[in-house]
């Protein structure tokens, strides 16, 4: 497998990529009857090939025993292209090491604690701390080359939707001067946060407020990582991904049902995916692509990577 990753970030994240050579053979055994249906779809209609590089969460690697950089052999080895990690709280003097010896790029972070300590908290020292976190996460994934941090802003527990809408975009604001001058994005994760939609509401729901509150920061580096499974219940992704447009700086990705109101593999379930594909050729989506499910050994990672190609068609 040959990559490209460049090292110039735009609002898009553009990429130019090398996309695998052979990798449908290598993966094509592991790949379920559904998955391979799928894959001849997006094949023919839409497909991202030469678009999208394919990332996961850190904790998806199950390998108990192995070395950060022994892991970052096993998702490289899986067809990944990029590992995201947690910050604050990965070791980045073991994360630098495991880059260089594996090969494999960090390409952004998910922000610690961001569920518990909020943005949207009516207590400043805790507004504070979240503050905290997240100007240490940026200096980390920083030191480590990545260049974006997912964060949750808070819940819709915290008070009025309006007041705790204010309450987060101030505080995220104090750390987009420190964004800029590193070169890392602060990407806002769409969540079933009650903030932002209606948490009982119908499937018809827009991303209007989606829209609103990330053009309240007024920068370029602050965006949206797109979690393409996480509202399927509430509204249609490629409608939301069309609204959303050059707002979407990062993709994150898992299956839903809304026949069974359950989370399922990527490309199972009832998500329109073809949709998804032509919404994402349509606003000129260049970038990465995480995938967000349970993880596991190496043979299940190769799985979950031929997942990605299926539903992208990459």
């Amino acid at each position: 497998m040959t990559q490209e990753i460049l090292g110039a970030l735009s609002r898009r994240s553009l990429l130019r990529s090398a996309m695998q050579a052979g990798a449908a053979g290598t993966l094509a055994t592991t790949v379920s009857p559904l998955t391979q249906v799928a894959r001849a779809a997006s094949d023919a209609t839409d497909a991202l090939a030469g678009r999208l590089l394919k990332t996961l969460k850190i904790g998806m690697i199950k390998a108990p025993g192995a070395s950060l950089t022994e892991r970052f052999r096993i998702a490289k080895a899986a067809g990944f292209d990029g590992v995201e990690m947690a910050f604050p709280g990965d070791n980045v003097a073991e994360t630098k090491a495991a880059v260089a010896e594996s090969g494999l790029p960090v390409d952004g972070s998910v922000c610690a604690e961001h569920w518990q300590v909020r943005h949207t908290s009516p207590d400043q020292a805790t507004r504070e701390r979240a503050l905290g976190n997240l100007l240490q996460a940026l200096r980390d994934t920083h030191a480590v080359g990545g260049h974006s941090v997912l964060l949750v802003v808070g819940k819709g527990e915290d008070g009025p939707e309006e007041e705790i809408w204010s309450r987060s975009v101030e505080n995220i604001s104090k750390a987009v001067p420190l964004a800029a001058e590193l070169g890392v994005q602060i990407l806002v994760e769409n969540v079933w946060n009650q903030f932002l939609y209606d948490h009982d509401g119908e499937a018809d729901q827009t991303a209007e407020k989606f829209v609103r509150y990330i053009d309240d920061f007024d920068s370029p580096w602050v965006g949206l990582q797109f979690d393409i499974g996480n509202h399927w219940k509430y509204g249609a992704v490629g409608d939301w991904i069309r609204a959303l447009d050059h707002r979407v700086l990062k993709l994150d990705v898992k299956g839903f049902s809304r026949t069974e109101n359950a989370f399922k593999a990527i490309g199972e379930g009832d998500i329109d995916f073809a949709d998804v594909r032509k919404a994402l050729r349509e606003i000129n989506f260049h970038g990465w692509v995480a995938a967000e499910v349970a993880g596991g050994d190496e043979e299940q990672l190769r799985t979950v990577a031929a997942q990605m190609d299926a539903a992208f068609g990459l």
